[in-house]
């Protein structure tokens, strides 16, 4: 299944980056997104920004997927990273986002993103304010 099969809207940014939603439900987010050459950094490894912006993205959604009757939207109005290991070339990670927080105003997401050996390379914690 596509994003935007899954999601009641588009984000080109996530098209941008190569983002396959797996699953989307209130509970949980799962997408890959192969590491490409336009998305590395020196020596052929997946850039943290890049790294940053898939969990962004897996946040974003959920966020929206649970947002209260009335908002129109949600936004990032905090994130933190910590980068576990490297991802190379060619290779495709998975990113799983689960809620820590959902409230009213405000929720909170984790991301995990792993390597195709299983092997740790984020773990992504946003906040996303519901607007």
């Amino acid at each position: 299944m596509s994003d935007t099969d899954t999601i009641p809207f588009t984000m080109p940014f996530a098209n941008l980056l190569g983002l396959q939603v797996e699953q989307a439900d209130a509970d949980q987010i799962t997408a890959t997104m192969q590491v490409r050459e336009e998305l590395c950094t020196t020596g052929a490894r997946l850039h943290g920004g890049a790294i940053m912006a898939l969990a962004d993205n897996l946040g974003a959604i959920g966020a929206f997927l649970n947002i209260p009757e009335g908002s129109h939207g949600t936004t990032t109005i905090e994130s933190k990273t910590n980068f576990l290991g490297a991802a190379k070339l060619g290779s495709t990670v998975t990113a799983t986002a689960t809620p820590l927080h959902i409230g009213r105003r405000t929720s909170v997401w984790q991301t995990r993103i792993t390597s195709d050996e299983g092997k740790p390379v984020a773990i992504v914690v946003q906040t996303q304010m519901v607007l």
